[in-house]
């Protein structure tokens, strides 16, 4: 039996915390259905008010979002990018957010000199592990400290509420900005560590595997609906972390969803695999069974098992490898101490 305690987190019946999760499942497939109703920014803070039961202040969020906006406007408005091509306004716009992002800015209240100052990276909590809503883009607001999952969220949200495009990407526990020029073409932007680095970058851990890279699992710039595909898998981890005896039924539904407009999603995937393997140990307890030595006595597991079995295949077949957290980490950190070994000179001399 599941403690009393659990069922009522947070203060809530577990009822009424579901109807949060329900409503972001709701907006985000009718963004997906619906291509003329995509926001990410609603998309994204669906989610994180899902996660909290409603309580969220999406206005306060919203007026915060806001500000960088202005500010980031502001920055447009005082310099000159060293680049003349046609689109000029629109990477006039994505150097400005990046700016933001990355240094610290004087500002000007009422003649009196105040400092704005960039976000960091959180070494202390990058996966999430100690408290996942350090993934959110409302806590990186708040605490000006963030990850590869917040960062990329923020710069993408700021440049669409900006009027322009700005594309995620995906590496092995990784999330970061592809944008095109005319001038340069495709070209990577890295939040994590202020740079904007070439594509050697991702494939230096040994972690991309070329059929990754072939079947277009990685390094490719993401689509609005494949965007909200990933907001889609935020929510199915985002109820494991909220109620972490649950029967996998949403998690399912939301991995699904996300893998029809994304089929190649590799995270949808891997969440989907671990719903199974909770299922089969579900099942098997109420059976008074063992995981998995008793697996095949019973149809029901064994068609889980196998189910499960044909999506681990899938996701290796696409060339998924695992990469170990301090290896990535040690991955980042090199990023910024190697800067000229994996930066584009050619989009660091724009300013």
């Amino acid at each position: 039996m599941i403690p009393l305690a659990l069922t009522l987190m947070w203060g809530l019946p577990i009822k009424a915390q579901n109807a949060f999760f329900e409503q972001s499942y709701k907006t985000l497939t009718n963004m997906l259905k619906n291509p003329h109703t995509y926001n990410f920014k609603d998309a994204v803070l669906s989610v994180e008010n899902a996660y909290y039961d409603g309580g969220l202040n999406v206005n306060d969020v919203d007026n915060q979002i806001q500000i960088l906006k202005e500010l980031s406007q502001n920055v447009k408005k005082s310099r000159t990018l060293k680049y003349n091509e046609r689109d000029k306004k629109r990477i006039n716009t994505y150097a400005s957010v990046f700016t933001i992002f990355k240094d610290s800015i004087a500002v000007y209240l009422n003649h009196e000199k105040l400092m704005y100052y960039p976000f960091t990276y959180n070494f202390d909590d990058p996966f999430g592990r100690k408290n996942w809503d350090n993934m959110f883009v409302s806590k990186l607001l708040t605490k000006k400290s963030g990850n590869c999952h917040s960062l990329p969220y923020l710069y993408k949200i700021l440049v669409e509420e900006m009027g322009e495009t700005a594309h995620l990407a995906l590496a092995p526990n990784h999330i970061y900005i592809k944008q095109r020029s005319k001038k340069d073409g495709w070209y990577n932007t890295e939040l994590t560590s202020g740079i904007f680095p070439i594509d050697a970058w991702l494939m230096a851990s040994g972690y991309i595997h070329l059929d990754a890279i072939k079947n277009s699992v990685y390094m490719k710039a993401l689509n609005n609906q494949e965007s909200i595909a990933l907001c889609l898998v935020d929510l199915a981890q985002a109820y494991n972390k909220r109620f972490p005896y649950n029967d996998g039924k949403f998690v399912l539904r939301c991995c699904n969803t996300a893998l029809k407009y994304f089929p190649k999603f590799i995270n949808a995937m891997l969440v989907k695999s671990e719903a199974k393997r909770k299922q089969i140990e579900q099942f098997l307890s109420n059976k008074r069974a063992s995981f998995p030595e008793d697996i095949f006595k019973y149809e029901e597991s064994t068609f889980l098992f196998k189910d499960m079995q044909k999506q681990i295949k899938e996701i290796h077949s696409l060339g998924y490898r695992k990469m170990p957290e301090q290896m990535y980490l040690d991955w980042l950190v090199s990023l910024k101490k190697e800067k000229t070994k994996y930066s584009n000179t050619k989009i660091n001399t724009l300013d």
